[in-house]
């Protein structure tokens, strides 16, 4: 039996649009929130543009992967709560199962040369990528003085002393939200990725229409019980292996962990990065400053959130450390385990949120707090564009201690000429020629495989 919504878009139609769209998912979040656009607005007239930017805006507002989080939103606001379920859910599987298969042959055949190959290309092209990612943010959110200074004063606290991510974007929330609050023009807001410019699509020209449907109204009692669910789904599983495996066992570390970047992560996978390689690299050793970079260029290639370079950080942290189990059936239990805190929350987020959201539009001090944020981001993001330009360009570093903090410097003896060059040919690539990223990432795998082979 086809089940139908009362605007008369058939489910089953949406899930073919949602799974067409997840397999399209490809380019970081700018591209992902523009096929939305082309599909859901332009394409097939379900919402239209001042109802989408709305969503956007209101998800731009949370942590987490904004682009999953407004598919889910258009999901449910379509189909309720079972359409928010199917179009999130679609949005991350396909970018999981692939990045599953890309770790299985990372441990398996990760020595072999032509793998070495292929992922030594790809970290030069990565480094060039996360380079575009700083222009590109900072020009759209570093407007004037305030911000830069602010996203000067973000790179320095993380890369000079170290500071917590979730320090910073507290600290650059609250500073927005107060300038806000008192009107000051600096603080104007910002932030969005904004979508492809095309023939405005009117809301009372599109399915949905203008008006609000039924299951969308604020209600208490069932946002209550949606919230509490998705608490506990989220929440049970970290909670059982603390109590049946200790807070020091892998499994519960990676739990709390990402449980923890899912609340903080505010700004964008590259901030979410930022925070990923200052704990897991510096604080738990999961991995190593290299395999971070490999399970970016992982990210990049496959469909889905940027964010699920999380998916292979807790893949190899049970690979390595959980002894009592096999190790590639404890390191999928890892990327299964990951994957599930890190977007359980998003569910959270959207069901608890999007019926009060129209309370939100035009909230100077949210949208304020949301442009400072943005742009300590942009200093965050420099910061990982440096660390990765250290541990991709350089074979070994030496810790230094310069004005209170410890650095890792590059030993300049230990460049790597064939990694330079390739980085300068991605970037060439990218802001010269305008190529789009998977062909730079392409185009970088095969020469990395063929100097490796070579040599």
């Amino acid at each position: 039996m086809t089940t139908t919504h009362p605007h008369g878009i058939p489910f089953h139609e949406a899930l073919r649009v949602w799974a067409r769209i997840a397999a399209l998912s490809f380019g970081g979040p700018a591209g992902q929130i523009a096929v939305m656009h082309r599909i859901l607005v332009e394409e097939k007239r379900w919402i239209g543009e001042e109802r989408f930017l709305h969503a956007l805006n209101y998800c731009m507002l949370l942590p987490g992967p904004e682009a999953q989080q407004l598919a889910t939103y258009i999901g449910w606001l379509l189909h309720r709560t079972k359409g928010g379920l199917v179009a999130g859910a679609l949005f991350v599987a396909p970018g999981f199962i692939a990045i599953l298969l890309l770790s299985y042959l990372y441990v398996l055949l990760g020595h072999a040369p032509l793998i070495r190959g292929v992922f030594f290309g790809l970290k030069a092209a990565v480094l060039a990528i996360v380079l575009q990612a700083v222009v590109r943010i900072g020009s759209r959110a570093l407007k004037n003085v305030v911000m830069r200074v602010l996203a000067a004063a973000a790179f320095l606290a993380i890369f000079l002393f170290n500071a917590p991510f979730p320090l910073i974007v507290l600290g650059a929330a609250l500073l927005g939200y107060a300038g806000g609050r008192l009107g000051l023009t600096a603080f104007g807001g910002g932030g969005g990725h904004g979508t492809a410019q095309a023939a405005l699509v009117h809301d009372r020209d599109t399915a949905l229409g203008e008006g609000l449907p039924a299951h969308a109204a604020p209600k208490f009692a069932w946002s209550f019980r949606i919230s509490g669910l998705f608490l506990f789904l989220w929440l049970a599983p970290v909670v059982t292996l603390l109590l049946t495996l200790g807070p020091d066992d892998v499994f519960s570390r990676v739990a709390v962990f990402f449980s923890q970047m899912a609340v903080v992560t505010f700004g964008g996978a590259y901030a979410v990065l930022a925070y990923v390689a200052q704990e897991a690299v510096g604080t738990f050793g999961w991995l190593r400053p290299g395999e971070m970079l490999d399970g970016l260029g992982m990210a990049e290639t496959t469909p889905g959130p940027l964010i699920m370079v999380t998916q292979f950080v807790g893949f190899l942290a049970a690979f390595r450390e959980a002894t009592s189990l096999p190790p590639l059936l404890a390191a999928t239990l890892g990327a299964v385990l990951t994957t599930w805190v890190t977007f359980m929350p998003c569910f959270l987020w959207i069901f608890a949120g999007a019926p009060f959201v129209e309370r939100l539009r035009g909230n100077r001090a949210l949208s304020a707090a949301l442009g400072t944020i943005t742009a300590a981001v942009v200093g965050v993001i420099l910061n990982l564009a440096v660390w990765f330009a250290i541990h991709t360009l350089f074979g070994e570093t030496r810790a230094t201690s310069i004005a209170g903090g410890t650095l890792d410097l590059p030993v300049v003896a230990t460049l790597n000429w064939p990694a330079v060059l390739l980085a300068i040919g991605a970037m060439i690539a990218l802001f010269r020629l305008r190529l789009g990223v998977l062909p730079v990432l392409g185009a970088c795998a095969a020469l990395g495989a063929a100097y490796v082979l070579v040599r």
